[in-house]
């Protein structure tokens, strides 16, 4: 089957700068699934990203669909015809529908019977004619929370669309897209080439684009291209180090056709002020890269990224310098004027600032956080009332000038004004850690001040959330629970802290007045529980291993992520899988011969057979050398040497006959066994693994 390169480029007003990538990467795979759902073979896949285009590129893409063998199954022969051998209706009237006569089917012999059967080959449709609308279906599917019409147009997206290419090889495929016409010619840059250019093949498009349009088309090449630009340029000028953020890296990407990177200047005066502010400053609002010495220390100076190249750059750099000036001024203004107003004073400005209609202001969560965190302070030895205090300070922030204008600041800023009020050290910083971690892989608390707020910060809306009905839903999470509940389970597990999540969520209910719904501390533990998933899918450790220990619900966290460590590294053994199938037939039998009411008490006395005999001794012995293993939580090293039992357990099922005819033998013989269980049970439900099959 012959093949072509096919491109297909939309141009568009300028795309939003966070969205360009996310929108590329959608409209590249829309099309790709469209081509397989098509069958249509193709080769590479080339997604093109700029401000003003989105475009895709597909090597080696067949002309064709293939052929496809069809086959439709009739009526059975005996009721094709009649006595005479004439067609009857079922005949005909399937005939008729497929467009065919009776003579044109075939017949197929079942083993319940021949069938008329219809077969044919279904010609593959062009690719020329499948394209359009699979393009304009990527296009729809678009992740385009809002879209917009422009002009007269019922036409919607999220910006207004101007041209569109649809090549096929060297021929446009003339199928409207969008209501736009398409053809062979893109448009250059707004400034250096505001003109339409031609691109011949698909092969040429960026081509074309770089060489005479002014466009790096690729958002790869676009993005590569600013870093090393804006590094070499912090090196070349003041041999510094340009801190590139990603994140601002792929906005500043998608804001820039043709990029040049431009170092500027502001008052070393500013670097009075926090060095977080100015680079919120830069970066928020004008899409600097700020930079530091080899000791990390801020430098006076930011690098812009032009989108052109001017004739006098001085007078580019000299505009931005002129932007940034007022904007670094207002901070030093909000710096110095909030320094005068001291943390303490600003607690009784939270009061009417509503945390929650039902829960009450953030004054009302700032005394519940500073109780529980008291608590959890005594209960990880550290000082109380250091916890306390840092509690009542951490949201004070909120209401600085600093704050109110760069609110991604929350929590910097409160370090900065507690250490200028004289607070102890934790206190300072535990105002800051208290919003840690703040994403997936962020920085744990420091200090045990820190941790005692952040986990009680985050246990206080668990709880009251929880104990007003109003818990995720779905998407749906306007309070974060799940990244709250996240950051708990890793704070006490990273940092090794002794707490029982039962007993933490149930001193946070103590501190509500207004929960209306009934065992929430234990139902806030739960979906905690729960989140453990989550957490040990990312590590590679199986759904298996987590449903094992959280059989056993340990309410502590320390204490699960040990179980489902031992529970993993036992699952590695060789004894692991005829264990794990030994623990499931004895779960079997015991529930079925009255479960808990079982007890474990085995009279040697009634032991009879050698194997009964030997697996008891060996199950006392395990008892002996596992149980003080258990007391220290070494999970691991007690699983390794229950392992041992591999070898009588299987002797002991393949000899002896479990259900005996003598009661009191056959109840000694399930103790035995609701013994060996419940020296399993103590870390986590073994059976719950795979099995040898």
């Amino acid at each position: 089957m012959a093949t072509q390169d096919f491109l297909v480029e939309l141009g568009t007003e300028e795309l939003p700068p966070k969205a360009l990538k996310p929108l590329s990467d959608a409209f590249t795979q829309g099309i790709v699934k469209g081509l397989e759902e098509a069958g249509v073979a193709f080769g590479k896949v080339e997604a093109f990203a700029a401000p003003r285009r989105l475009a895709v590129r597909i090597r080696d893409l067949a002309d064709a669909q293939p052929d496809k063998p069809v086959e439709k199954r009739g009526p059975a022969v005996k009721a094709a015809f009649d006595d005479a051998g004439n067609p009857t209706r079922a005949l005909t009237g399937f005939a008729t529908s497929l467009g065919i006569t009776p003579d044109q089917l075939d017949t197929l012999e079942t083993d319940k019977g021949a069938w008329l059967v219809y077969r044919t080959v279904e010609q593959g449709k062009p690719t020329v004619e499948l394209m359009p609308e699979l393009v304009e279906k990527s296009l729809a599917a678009l992740p385009i929370p809002k879209r917009m019409r422009w002009g007269a147009h019922k036409t919607e997206f999220v910006r207004p669309v101007h041209w569109l290419i649809l090549l096929f090889g060297n021929k446009v495929i003339d199928t409207p897209v969008m209501n736009l016409k398409p053809g062979n010619k893109t448009r250059g840059h707004r400034f250096h080439c505001p003109k339409e250019l031609i691109v011949p093949t698909p092969a040429d498009y960026e081509v074309v684009l770089k060489q005479e349009g002014y466009v790096l088309a690729d958002f790869a090449e676009r993005r590569e291209q600013i870093r090393q630009g804006v590094a070499q340029l912090a090196e070349k000028e003041a041999s510094g180090k340009a801190v590139i953020d990603e994140d601002l890296l792929d906005e500043v990407t998608a804001l820039n056709e043709w990029p040049v990177p431009l170092m500027g200047r502001f008052e070393e005066r500013f670097l009075d002020v926090p060095a977080e502010a100015l680079i919120s400053s830069m970066k928020e609002h004008q899409k600097y890269f700020h930079v530091v010495d080899a000791s990390d220390n801020m430098l006076p100076l930011f690098i812009t990224v032009a989108n052109l190249e001017s004739k006098d750059p001085a007078q580019v750099i000299s505009g931005n310098e002129k932007v940034i000036r007022p904007r670094l001024s207002d901070a030093a203004f909000f710096y110095e004027t909030d320094r005068k107003t001291k943390l303490e004073e600003r607690i009784e400005a939270l009061k009417p600032i509503v945390f929650q209609d039902k829960l009450g202001s953030i004054y009302d969560k700032s005394v519940r956080v500073a109780a529980l965190a008291k608590k959890i302070a005594e209960a990880i030895n550290s000082d109380p009332a250091l916890a306390e205090r840092a509690a009542m300070l951490a949201k004070t922030d909120l209401v600085t000038e600093m704050v109110l204008e760069f609110t991604d600041l929350q929590g910097i800023m409160g370090q900065y004004y507690a250490s200028n009020d004289g607070e102890h050290a934790d206190v300072a910083k535990a105002l800051n850690e208290q919003y840690m971690p703040r994403f997936a892989g962020d920085d744990l608390p420091t200090t045990l001040t820190g941790c005692a707020v952040a986990i009680a910060d985050r246990i206080d809306s668990l709880v009251g959330l929880f104990g007003i009905n109003q818990p995720p839903s779905g998407t749906r999470d306007p309070f974060a629970l799940r990244r709250a509940s996240l950051g708990v389970l890793r704070i006490i597990i990273e940092r090794q802290l002794p707490l029982d999540l039962q007993t933490v969520c149930e001193w946070a209910e103590q501190n509500f007045t207004v929960l209306t719904e009934k065992n929430t501390a234990s139902t806030v533990v739960d979906y905690m529980l729960e989140r453990f998933r989550a957490h040990y899918d990312e590590q590679g450790i199986g759904a298996e291993v987590y449903l094992a220990v959280h059989a056993r619900r340990p309410t502590r966290p320390l204490d699960f992520d040990r179980r489902v460590k031992a529970v993993e590294a036992f699952r590695q053994l060789p004894e692991a899988l005829a264990l794990a199938g030994a623990n499931k037939r004895v779960s079997n039998i015991l529930t079925k011969q009255g479960g808990d009411s079982i007890g474990e008490t085995v009279d040697n006395a009634l032991l009879q057979d050698t194997a009964e005999k030997t697996l008891a001794a060996k199950v006392e012995e395990q008892a002996q050398k596992v149980l003080p293993l258990f007391e220290q939580g070494d999970y691991a090293s007690a699983l390794t040497s229950l392992a041992s039992l591999r070898e009588p357990v299987d002797t002991f099922f393949d000899d002896v006959m479990v259900m005996a005819d003598d009661e009191a033998v056959r109840d000694n013989r399930l103790a035995l066994l609701n013994r060996l269980r419940n020296l399993f049970l103590r870390v986590a439900d073994i059976s719950l693994l795979p099995t040898a099959s």
